[in-house]
C-alpha cells in the first residue's frame, strides 16, 4: 500500500470525522442548506437526498420505538393472525374504521366489553401499538395500576405533573376495568383522567362487565353515569362472545 493511498485514507477518515461533529449539531438553517443545494451538482444533490431520506427514515423508526416503549404494553400483541369470530361490531363502524385509528384522530371511545378471555385485551395492545407506529402517543394501563400510580402521585403531592404526563398520549388504553374493586378516593382519581380527556384523546377500556354494573367499579353511582354519558357520547361499543381462548387452549384436559 503506496504513501498516496494511505494519505487519501487518512484525509476522508478525517472528512468523515468533520462531517459527523457537523452533523451532531443540526438541525439545519433552512437559509443555509437552500444556498448550498442551488450550488450542488446533480450527483451533490442525489447524495444529500440520500442523507436526508436515510436521517428521517432513521427518526421516524427511532420515534416509533420510543413511542411503543413509553406506551408500556405488557405484551407485543398485533393483528396479525387476530381472531376476528368473536367480536361484534356496531351496524355502521367495523374492522376498517377500527384498524384506520380514525376514531383516535377524532378523540373518540372505545368499550371493548364482554365474556372474559375472548381477545380484548389482545385487540387493545395491538390498536395501541398500531397508533405508535403512527406516530400516535398511546399510553396502557389495566385500571387497577392507573389507580395505583394516580394514588402514589397524589400522596407525594405531585399528582398534577402526573396527570400533565398521562395527558400527553392521543390515546389511552385502560384495560381491565372492573376486573379489582376500586375505592372511593381511587374511583375519584379515575374519574379525573376520564373527564379530562374528554373530547381531547381517545380512551380505549375493556371490560367484562355491562354499563350498568359500572356504579359498582366506582362505588357511586352518580360517578358511573358521569364516566357513561362521556363514554358514549362519542364512543362505540365492540361486544365480545364466546368461549375463552386460555381455557380452549388450556394444558389442564
Amino acid at each position: 500500500m503506496n504513501t498516496t493511498t494511505n494519505t487519501r485514507k487518512t484525509t476522508n477518515r478525517t472528512t468523515r470525522e468533520h462531517v459527523m461533529s457537523l452533523a451532531r449539531n443540526l438541525p439545519l438553517t433552512k437559509s443555509v442548506l437552500a444556498s448550498k443545494i442551488d450550488a450542488a451538482t446533480p450527483g451533490q444533490l442525489g447524495f444529500l437526498a440520500d442523507l436526508f431520506q436515510a436521517e428521517n427514515e432513521s427518526r421516524e423508526r427511532s420515534r416509533r420505538e420510543r413511542l411503543t416503549r413509553q406506551a408500556a404494553f405488557p405484551q407485543p400483541k398485533d393483528l396479525d393472525g387476530y381472531d376476528w369470530s368473536m367480536a361484534s361490531f356496531p351496524a355502521d363502524w367495523g374492522r376498517q374504521q377500527l384498524t384506520s385509528l380514525e376514531f383516535v384522530h377524532a378523540a373518540e371511545d372505545l368499550v371493548l366489553y364482554g365474556d372474559v378471555g375472548c381477545g380484548k385485551t389482545h385487540l387493545a395492545i395491538a390498536i395501541g401499538r398500531l397508533a405508535c407506529t403512527q406516530g400516535i402517543p398511546t399510553r396502557f394501563f389495566t385500571a387497577s395500576s392507573l389507580v395505583m400510580r394516580l394514588r402514589n402521585a397524589s400522596a407525594e403531592q405531585r399528582l398534577d405533573k402526573e396527570l400533565a404526563a398521562i395527558g400527553k398520549a392521543e390515546l389511552i388504553i385502560i384495560d381491565e376495568l372492573g376486573y379489582l374493586p376500586i375505592d372511593i378516593e381511587g374511583a375519584r382519581l379515575l374519574f379525573q383522567i376520564i373527564a379530562d380527556s374528554y373530547e381531547k384523546r381517545s380512551l380505549v377500556f375493556t371490560s367484562n362487565l355491562e354499563f350498568s354494573r359500572w356504579a359498582d367499579v366506582f362505588g357511586d353511582g352518580d360517578m358511573a353515569a358521569a364516566v357513561i354519558d362521556r363514554i358514549i357520547h362519542h364512543g362505540r361499543i365492540v361486544r365480545f362472545h364466546g368461549e375463552s381462548y386460555r381455557n380452549t387452549h388450556s394444558l389442564m384436559k
